[in-house]
């Protein structure tokens, strides 16, 4: 090594702490977290948002982990995501999900800090009116359900009932109203659709191994992560997704990315957490370039995209059709 190169080496050492000090030193936004940060759900958005925001704002992340703690414990963690919000007075607030909007809106409304949402499931107007809460926008989440059957038809052509699974969690009671409105029963796509709720662990295994009793041809899965204990307690969350896949006798299909896998779901018109948060990234950018909340009409991001085992489709011997297998990402 040369002298030159080596006192270029030298005066280059003492910049190597910087980054982390401007980091601390930058603006704040606050991520308000429905769940928690090892829910692949939250981790793919908060990835994003991080990508897109960071170094330039500094993102505080609070998780009411409302997936896992029981619904009474729910507004205590709404007044420590309040608290987290006082204390650091951040220039901006991202709500993930319809349980922190839901609880933390009223709150948020009455001051003058911006607020963007992501994977919401309701209709906002449900939690508040846009046309006087003026500093709260943002991105909508909306399961392909009917897409997702159509396809089936092709995936699964001889296919003629199908279950759609989900837990009793907020998203799910919000899924049945405004996805399903509140039907138990329906046809769509010429198909004869099943919804049912469940929340204890002995149910949800009782459903997936009489599926094929109970003629139907595949299940889709949704969310399961606050399936409780009604007498047999229910293994970690991921676990419950494994399980199911493990006993099912029908093909099980996803509507989340995360679902599909050797020892998972078979697949299907997935959504994923980080277009949601790039969309949310987006409108936070565009806020804190001048831009005013209620100048922007929140959006959908549900492009959607094809994401399947190979595994799981040799267990069921499906073969995809070639305009879905085009297009479609395969894992394992």
């Amino acid at each position: 090594m040369d002298r030159r190169t080596a006192w270029r080496l030298l005066a280059a050492l003492p910049l190597l702490p910087a980054a982390p000090r401007a980091m601390a030193q930058a603006p704040a936004i606050l991520l308000i977290e429905s769940y928690n940060a090892d829910f692949e759900w939250d981790a793919g958005y908060r990835a994003a948002l991080r990508e897109r925001l960071e170094p330039a704002w500094r993102l505080v992340s609070f998780e009411m982990d409302t997936k896992r703690l029981p619904p009474e414990r729910h507004a205590a963690m709404a007044d420590q995501a309040w608290d987290t919000y006082l204390k650091l007075k951040p220039a901006l607030v991202i709500l993930g999900d319809d349980a922190a909007l839901s609880l933390l809106h009223a709150r948020l409304a009455a001051t003058a800090t911006p607020v963007v949402y992501l994977g919401i499931n309701n209709n906002p107007r449900a939690y508040f009116d846009p046309g006087k809460v003026r500093n709260i926008t943002g991105v909508l989440e909306r399961p392909l359900v009917k897409r997702n059957v159509a396809e089936l038809r092709k995936i699964v052509p001889a296919a003629r009932r199908v279950l759609f699974l989900f837990d009793v969690s907020i998203t799910s009671t919000v899924l049945f109203s405004e996805v399903f409105g509140g039907n138990q029963r329906q046809r769509i796509e010429g198909l004869e659709v099943d919804v049912k709720l469940l929340g204890g662990w002995r149910a949800w295994q009782a459903e997936i191994l009489a599926a094929r009793r109970n003629r139907y041809d595949a299940i889709y899965l949704g969310t399961y992560q606050a399936v409780r204990d009604d007498g047999t307690a229910p293994p970690p969350a991921m676990n419950i997704l494994r399980w199911s896949s493990a006993h099912a006798q029908v093909p099980l299909f996803g509507l989340w990315d995360f679902f599909v896998g050797a020892d998972k779901a078979v697949g299907g018109l997935v959504l994923d957490g980080r277009d949601q948060g790039m969309a949310a990234a987006d409108i936070a950018l565009r806020i804190l370039g001048g831009a005013t909340p209620g100048s922007i009409y929140p959006v959908t991001a549900q492009r959607g995209r094809f994401v399947f085992s190979r595994a799981q489709l040799a267990r069921y011997r499906i073969t995809l059709p070639p305009e879905i297998a085009a297009q479609a990402r395969l894992l394992d």
